[in-house]
C-alpha cells in the first residue's frame, strides 16, 4: 500500500463522540444489526395502513438523509424507508472493509430479507442505483418496482467534472486531497458540493444549507469518513472494469422490475447522453429527463420526481397490488426543456421550494 493511501479504518468499539445526526420533522431512525454491517435506518410513518413497502439507497458520500424530501412527498403512496449504506451517515464500517458494489448490494439484500418487506418499490441515486441495479438484477423477488436517480452506470466518455470523484478511487489520492483541503471550512466544502450536484444551488434553502453545514463538520470528525469514501469510489470505478454476467449494463439488461429512470440535464457526474442507453437496456423503463437538474433530482424537485414516480406505478400495477406489464414506456424530455412524459404530461418543467441540501452525494 502506498505510503500516501488513507490505511483502511476497522469497526472501532468506541468511536469519537460526534454530534447526532439530524432527523426531520415525522422522521424517524433505528439501527438493525445484521451478519458483519449495522445499518441505520431513516423512515417516514406511512399515512395510512396497507402501502406497499419502497426503500431508498443515496450515492456516493451521502445518507438516507438525501431521500427526506422525496419520502415526504410519498408518504400517502409507499411506506417507506432510507438506509445508510455501511461507512456512510449514522452507519458504521463494515467489519470486513468492503465497499465494493456487490457488498453494498448484499447489505441492502440482507436488510430486506431481514426485514420481510420485500418485495419493495426500490430507489437509487448515483452509487446507489448502481448498487439497486445489482440487487434488482440478482434479487428479482426483492423488488417490485426500481427508479433510478442519475445512475452510476459505465460510461466510455466520462464529463471532465466528474473526474475529480473518480479520482479517489487511484491510491495516494484522497490523502493528497485530504492535505490540500485541511484548511477548508466545512461551509467551503458544502458550496463545492452543492454546485457540483445541482443543477442550480440556488434552489437550496438557506436552511438546508445550515443543515448540510452541520452534517459536514459531523462526518469530518469520523475517522472512517475519507477510507469509506476512497473504498466505494474504488468499488464504483472496479464495477465499471467488470465482463461477463457481473457487468453493470449486463446486469441492467437482467432486470425484470418495471423501472423508472431520471436524468438531469445539468448533471455534471453521469452523463445527460446516458439516458437513451439507460432506457434501452432496462427493458421495461420509463425515462424522466429533467433538463433544468443536476445529479440528485430527488432533491432539486421532490414534487416533478414523486409525479413522475405515482403516474408509473398506477400505469405498471396490477389489480392485487403488484406491478406487471411488459410495454415500454420511454418518455423523453429534450434538453431545450420541451418534451414529454409516455403518457404525454409535459413534465419538463420543474418548480417548488428550495430543496434541503443536506449530506448531498454522487
Amino acid at each position: 500500500m502506498s505510503s500516501t493511501e488513507l490505511p483502511f479504518v476497522p469497526p472501532a468499539t468506541v468511536l469519537p463522540k460526534v454530534a447526532p445526526v439530524r432527523v426531520g420533522e415525522g422522521e424517524r431512525i433505528r439501527s438493525v444489526g445484521l451478519p458483519g454491517i449495522t445499518l441505520t435506518v431513516r423512515s417516514r410513518p406511512p399515512a395510512r395502513e396497507g402501502l406497499p413497502p419502497a426503500l431508498y439507497v443515496h450515492g456516493l458520500g451521502g445518507s438516507s438523509q438525501n431521500w427526506s424530501a422525496l419520502m415526504e412527498q410519498l408518504e400517502g403512496d409507499v411506506d417507506g424507508e432510507a438506509v445508510d449504506l455501511p461507512g456512510f451517515g449514522d452507519s458504521p464500517p463494515p467489519d470486513d472493509g468492503n465497499y465494493s458494489i456487490t457488498a453494498h448490494a448484499r447489505a441492502v439484500i440482507r436488510f430486506l430479507d431481514a426485514s420481510g418487506r420485500g418485495p419493495v418499490h426500490l430507489f437509487g441515486n448515483s452509487l446507489g442505483g448502481a448498487v439497486s441495479t445489482r440487487v434488482a438484477a440478482v434479487r428479482p423477488d426483492l423488488v417490485r418496482t426500481l427508479t433510478l436517480v442519475s445512475p452510476a452506470l459505465p460510461e466510455i466518455r466520462v464529463q471532465r467534472t466528474a473526474v475529480p470523484t473518480g479520482l479517489l478511487a487511484v491510491p495516494g489520492v484522497a490523502g493528497l486531497f485530504t492535505r490540500y483541503s485541511k484548511d477548508w471550512t466545512a461551509e467551503q466544502r458544502v458550496r463545492g458540493v452543492t454546485a457540483l450536484c445541482y443543477g442550480d444551488p440556488g434552489r437550496v434553502t438557506p436552511e438546508g444549507f445550515r443543515y448540510a453545514v452541520e452534517e459536514m463538520e459531523r462526518r469530518l470528525q469520523l475517522p472512517y469518513f475519507w477510507d469509506a469514501m476512497t473504498r466505494s469510489a474504488r468499488g464504483l470505478v472496479n464495477a465499471y472494469t467488470l465482463g461477463g454476467q457481473h457487468a453493470l449494463w449486463r446486469q441492467a439488461e437482467r432486470v425484470l422490475a418495471p423501472t423508472l429512470l431520471v436524468y438531469g440535464g445539468r448533471d455534471q457526474l453521469v452523463g445527460f447522453r446516458m439516458a437513451q442507453k439507460a432506457a434501452r437496456a432496462f427493458r421495461d423503463s420509463r425515462l424522466l429527463t429533467l433538463p433544468e437538474a443536476g445529479h440528485v433530482a430527488m432533491m432539486e424537485y421532490p414534487e416533478t420526481v414523486a409525479g413522475a414516480f405515482r403516474e408509473f406505478a398506477a400505469d405498471g400495477a396490477t389489480s392485487d397490488g403488484s406491478v406487471g406489464g411488459s410495454d415500454r414506456r420511454d418518455g423523453s424530455v429534450g434538453a431545450s426543456g420541451e418534451g414529454a412524459s409516455g403518457d404525454g404530461r409535459d413534465i419538463a418543467t420543474a418548480s417548488g421550494d428550495g430543496a434541503d441540501a443536506t449530506t448531498v452525494g454522487s
